[in-house]
């Protein structure tokens, strides 16, 4: 009866242990006996593994990419100036050492309007791969639940760079289809902003500021998805030695680009329709700045009228108050201020319509 090697033993544990607890930090590969193991635990302990696997896995989690990461490729065997070299690019990078391969993957997160990118590297060096991440990419720990399982589907003919290749096509597939979760849930704000655009009493300085954002978080995701593409292009030809030039698995990294290509055509869809909306709450303000200005242009003209009104009688009233009015009987003084105050006021309001003082009636 065969031994059981520590690491075989160490990965049962990890098998049985709660799902719901599963360690950021984990190595699954495929031995060169044929069994597959998935442990967890610290980097320093994958070393064994990785030297009786025919490939491997392995996810790293750190707090600081730059000191971290260096340090764990550096203890791995890999390059760390790679890891130096992807850091400082913003979104995505690309670099291809022939011995070694480095890739910078945006990670998206969406929370309501807010879009967060982490930065996701991936090493790739003959049988090994080796994905490093902040503590908020989660994405990568929730499929290695199934990464033994994957693992066991590869198959056992391949070359070592088809293996590897294969592995980091899932690895890419993951990490761009939770990056899409993040549209659904623009979708999701953009549904709850549709409904104050229809209600006239909605506070518009409010909702004004959520489109912004919601446009903001567009932009946002957008470019992550154009620097994902552009890696993707990268390893659509096999060009770099790490990476397969089999046509077959090929065309699987060209379905991932082809993914990419609808997600950002959806993307730039809403951003059309979210343009649509910032014309029709430009047009809502204009409205309303329409029906104030013909308020108070009403206002105004209604105003000059009733001043005329009491202006014009109290004039003459002032007037006939006098020794003139003394020779005019009573009657006819109220006839005067009656007719003047009616012709006073019919001149004005005349004269308002004339000079197009009045707002026009909406047809």
């Amino acid at each position: 009866m065969r031994h059981k090697s520590e690491a075989e033993a160490k990965a049962e544990t990890s098998l049985n242990a709660p799902s719901n607890n599963v360690s950021p930090t984990f190595c699954v590969a495929m031995l060169k006996n044929g069994s597959t193991v998935k442990i967890e635990g610290k980097p320093e302990e994958f070393l064994q593994t990785i030297k009786d696997a025919d490939f491997a896995w392995i996810n790293v989690q750190v707090e600081d990419l730059k000191e971290d990461g260096s340090r764990i490729t550096s203890m791995l065997g890999l390059n760390p100036s790679i890891v130096h070299e992807l850091i400082a690019q913003r979104f995505s990078g690309y670099d291809d050492q022939t011995a070694e391969l480095g890739l910078l993957l945006p990670a998206v997160r969406v929370r309501a309007l807010e879009v967060e990118i982490n930065k996701l590297i991936i090493l790739m060096k003959n049988n090994l791969i080796v994905t490093i991440h902040g503590e908020h990419v989660t994405r990568l720990v929730k499929f290695a639940r199934y990464a033994v399982t994957f693992f066991k589907k590869v198959p056992k003919n391949l070359d070592d760079i088809d293996k590897i290749s294969l592995v980091l096509i899932r690895i890419l597939d993951e990490n761009n289809e939770r990056n899409f979760d993040g549209i659904r849930s623009i979708q999701e704000q953009g549904e709850e902003i549709s409904k104050y655009l229809i209600q006239p009493s909605a506070p518009r300085q409010e909702l004004g500021n959520d489109i912004y954002k919601m446009k903001h978080a567009l932009i946002s995701y957008l470019e992550a998805l154009w620097a994902t593409l552009d890696v993707v292009h990268y390893l659509r030809y096999g060009d770099a030695e790490m990476v397969t030039d089999d046509p077959i698995i090929l065309q699987k990294i060209g379905m991932l680009s082809t993914d990419l290509t609808r997600q950002i055509s959806i993307s730039e869809q809403m951003s059309t329709v979210l343009a649509s909306g910032l014309e029709v709450l430009q047009s809502i303000y204009n409205n309303q700045l329409t029906i104030l200005n013909n308020r108070m242009s009403l206002l105004a003209v209604w105003m000059a009228v009733v001043g005329t009104a009491f202006i014009v009688p109290n004039t003459i009233a002032t007037v006939l108050s006098t020794s003139v009015g003394e020779h005019i009987e009573w009657h006819i003084q109220l006839l005067i201020m009656l007719g003047t105050t009616l012709l006073s006021v019919i001149f004005v309001y005349w004269f308002a319509r004339k000079k197009s003082l009045l707002p026009q009636k909406a047809e």
